[in-house]
Parts: structure tokens; C-alpha cells; sequence
């Protein structure tokens, strides 16, 4: 996801940076955090999981107030929508984690002689997005103490308000619990534009969790502290000439609409073989999609791109399709779900083959599967390498091509983006952050959750008949 939200992170004019300098405050919160952390170490998985279920209860009752209160101070996304994602967030991680140890033994290879051990990291210092502010902030709260470490969030400037609502109802489940209230704090106020800087560095801080813009991930790696940073999503979807058009179109519709477009994951391109297109675009307007006009597609593309001529205007952004449409003078005789806009250019130069976090998707028609393929390569090459790609198709032969040549993390099939790339609709780890490994300059591909945030420790023990004698393998002396 690209945004704004970390702009403390600009140096001043004179090239000074504040966030070199002491801060007192940053201090004694890194510090009460890191004791906080070093009683719950001790603390038995059952006690550890009998607070995760506390506090995913608790969150999970309170989410419609903080919904219905994200959408008050940020003005993107919806309701109902960021209900469903907070109670996700809270008890579908918290089921997706519970009874799994983090302390003792963890796994044993009897063969090798190998036994894993875990340990916490320490402190995290946990980023949160303003698209998904409630929604991330609980799940790394979740998978940060399941393998008992400490958390210090920062949330978006103009979430303070939510990071105050959202804190409150954690505070209070760790105090019920008799858990260090340190455990969990979060930046509250920002008298510097540094303070995320300052705690990126902070030599306390022993672990990032990057969510958010490009630039704010990158400051992260290269902070000095470990980092875990996710890149931006910008998924094509592949729909083959044997697809199921009506399935592939409900999914489409099930994951564009889904919180406005808000989810990096879901679908951006609609990749189409032109032997399906005519029958693909009368399902699209039976589910409520407006596929526009050459002549609409140039007006409207005229009032939602950016004075840089690269990307939308952060105005639609989270908005609804139906409100875009009335801003852009698109009208249709059906209320409209999605706005699909019709190009033929794959190109960087053209603003429709980046990000859109927002209900309104580029269409391509290709002639085949090799020229489909070449799209899709072409579009995440270009932005959200690493992170989605998703095929309509029941061509397993087909299905398994698509996923080799895709610099993709997550292959979804027939599935539906925003909901199968983090796990909710698919077998996929239960998760609010997803890696894109080297492909999009980080450092795994993996859906993000607590066993990256242990130590893993190792016991090897000698092998039988391995004493005291090399092995040649083979090789002559």
C-alpha cells in the first residue's frame, strides 16, 4: 500500500536528524515495554493463549465501535466491511493460533537428532496503515504476544483518536489478566515529526513490523534495527478461456467491493482471453460493474489522476463506486458496484497499471494464454511484484504454468483476492501481512505471523558413528 502517514520520517533542511537525538520519553517507554517483556517470558502457553482469547473477545466486541470510528477519522472504507475485518483480525487470527507452542520444545526430528526451541524476540515496534489501522494493529498485538514479546505501536496521525479507543480496550483486558500493561503502548502523541524515525532506531527496539507506504519500509531496513516490511499489492487476474465467467466475475465483485478496494491484495487488473471478454463483460454489469466507454473511460480518467499523471487522486481512494461515478459523471440504470475501465497499454506511462485502492479496475482482452501470462508479468513488474496473482481457470496444467511464471507470492485460484490472499477463503496462514520476499525487496515471501517473531534455537546432538572422524564423502584424500 502506498501512503503518506509516516511523514516524520523527512529529514530537516540542513540535513540534521532529530531522530538521532536523545528523546527522554521514547526512552522510558522502550524501557518499561522491555520489562514488561522480560516478566511475560516466564509466563506457560495456556496462560499466554487464555489472554490472546481475552483479548480477541473483547476486541471482537468492540468492533463495530471502532469501524464505525475508523471510518469517522480516516473517511475511507466502510462499516460494515471493517466490522468483518476487525473481527478477522481478532478471533479468526486468534483461532488460527491457538493451542500452537511458543515456548519449549516446538519441533523434534528424531533422525538428525535435532530439537527446535523458541525464544521472543523482545520488543516490537509495530506500524500501522491507515487503510487497515484497527485490523492490523489487533492481529500484531495477537501474534506479537503468542510468542510473548512486548509491543509498541504507531498508528497514522489522524488515527490517534483510534489508537487511544483500540489501546484502551487491550489495556484493560491486560490489566483483568494480570499481565504487565506495558506490554502493549502506542505512540499517543507526536511532538516531532521524528518520533517514528526515533524508534526505528532506538537500540531497545529489537524488531520492525513495516506496514504501510513504500518509502516507510524502506526507512525501516534501513534503520539498523530487523525488520519484517511488506510491499504494495498490485494483483492481476487471469481469466482463461475455460473459466467459469460467472464464479470468476462473484469473486471479483466479493473482493473489489470489499471495504471500497482498501485491500492491496485484491484485484486490480481483470486479464481476460478476448475469445470470453463479451460474455465476461455481461457478467460484470449483471453484478453491478460499469464498464465504461472509450469516450468515459477518457473523461473519467481526465478527473481521478493525479497532477503527476501516474496515480489516482487520493480522493477516491476508499470511496465507493457509486460516489467515484457521480464525481466522474458515470451513470448507469443499476446502482454501480465497480468501475472497469478499458486499456490496451500495459505500459508504466499509463496510470492504470499501478495500485487502485479503490472499486474500479483496468481490463485488458489478450489474445491467449502466452500473451496473458506476458501481461500479468508486464503488471507486476511494474508495481506489486511479489505480493498477488490470481487465475481463473480449470486448467490445472494451466493453473500450474501460471504460477511459475508469475513473480507472485500468493497464487490465488478461483478465489477471490482481498479474502483468499490473507486466509480468510483459503488455505493460505491467517495473516494482515504479507511478504513479497526479493521480488518486491523483502525479506520473505511468507504470510506474516508469531513464528517470525520468535527466536528459533536449534539443540543438535552428535550422530551416531560421526565421532571423532571427518567424513569424506566420497572424495580422495
Amino acid at each position: 500500500m502506498q501512503n503518506n502517514d509516516n511523514d516524520e520520517l523527512q529529514l530537516e533542511p540542513m540535513g540534521l536528524d532529530e531522530s538521532a537525538c536523545p528523546d527522554p520519553e521514547i526512552d522510558r517507554m522502550v524501557g518499561r515495554a522491555a520489562a514488561a517483556q522480560r516478566v511475560f517470558a516466564d509466563w506457560t502457553d495456556e496462560r499466554v493463549d487464555t489472554l490472546l482469547l481475552a483479548l480477541a473477545t473483547a476486541l471482537a466486541e468492540h468492533s463495530g465501535r471502532l469501524a464505525r470510528l475508523t471510518v469517522k477519522v480516516t473517511r475511507i472504507g466502510n462499516v460494515q466491511d471493517k466490522i468483518l475485518k476487525n473481527q478477522f483480525a481478532s478471533l479468526g487470527i486468534y483461532q488460527s493460533i491457538a493451542g500452537k507452542p511458543t515456548r519449549g520444545p516446538l519441533s523434534m526430528d528424531p533422525e538428525r537428532r535435532v530439537v527446535e526451541f523458541g525464544s521472543p524476540v523482545g520488543v516490537i515496534f509495530a506500524i500501522v496503515p491507515v487503510t487497515n489501522p484497527v485490523a492490523t494493529a489487533v492481529f500484531k498485538v495477537l501474534i506479537g504476544l503468542k510468542a510473548r514479546n512486548a509491543l509498541i505501536l504507531s498508528f497514522p496521525r489522524v488515527c490517534l483518536r483510534l489508537a487511544d479507543a483500540t489501546g484502551g480496550v487491550i489495556q484493560q483486558v491486560l490489566q483483568s489478566h494480570r499481565a504487565p500493561l506495558d506490554l502493549v503502548q502506542w505512540v499517543r502523541e507526536r511532538k516531532s515529526r521524528f518520533t517514528t524515525a526515533s524508534l526505528m532506531r532506538h537500540e531497545g527496539i529489537d524488531l520492525i513490523l513495516a506496514t504501510g507506504g513504500a518509502d516507510m519500509v524502506k526507512a525501516a531496513y534501513s534503520s539498523g534495527t530487523p525488520a519484517i516490511g511488506v510491499g504494495p499489492g498490485n494483483a492481476p487476474a487471469f481469466v482463461a478461456v475455460d473459466a467459469d465467467i460467472d464464479a470468476a466475475v462473484r469473486c471479483i465483485a466479493m473482493s473489489k467491493t470489499f471495504d471500497n478496494g482498501l485491500i492491496c491484495g485484491a484485484e486490480h487488473h481483470l486479464v481476460v482471453d478476448a475469445r470470453v471478454h463479451g460474455r465476461f463483460v455481461q457478467a460484470l454489469e449483471r453484478h453491478g460493474a460499469a464498464v465504461l466507454t472509450d469516450d468515459e473511460a477518457d473523461e473519467f480518467m481526465s478527473k481521478v489522476v493525479d497532477r503527476s499523471g501516474k496515480a489516482f487522486r487520493f480522493e477516491i481512494i476508499g470511496q465507493t463506486a457509486q460516489a467515484i461515478a457521480a464525481r466522474t459523471a458515470i451513470t448507469r440504470p443499476y446502482p454501480i458496484r465497480l468501475l472497469i475501465v478499458p486499456t490496451d497499454s500495459a505500459a508504466s506511462s499509463n496510470p492504470l497499471t499501478g495500485e487502485k485502492l479503490a472499486p474500479v479496475l483496468s481490463l485488458f482482452a489478450v489474445r491467449d494464454e502466452e500473451h496473458g501470462l506476458k501481461v500479468c508479468r508486464t503488471l507486476l513488474a511494474h508495481a506489486g511484484a511479489g505480493h498477488t496473482a490470481i487465475i481463473h481457470s480449470r486448467n490445472q496444467a494451466l493453473v500450474e504454468r501460471f504460477g511459475e511464471a508469475m513473480p507472485a507470492s500468493r497464487i490465488l485460484v478461483n478465489a477471490p483476492g482481498s479474502q483468499g490472499c490473507g486466509g480468510m477463503t483459503t488455505g493460505l496462514e491467517c495473516s494482515f501481512m504479507l511478504g513479497c520476499g526479493t521480488f518486491g525487496g523483502n525479506s520473505t515471501t511468507d504470510n506474516i505471523t508469531y513464528r517470525h517473531l520468535l527466536n528459533i534455537k536449534r539443540v543438535a546432538h552428535q550422530l551416531d558413528g560421526k565421532q571423532g572422524e571427518l567424513v569424506s564423502y566420497g572424495m580422495a584424500a
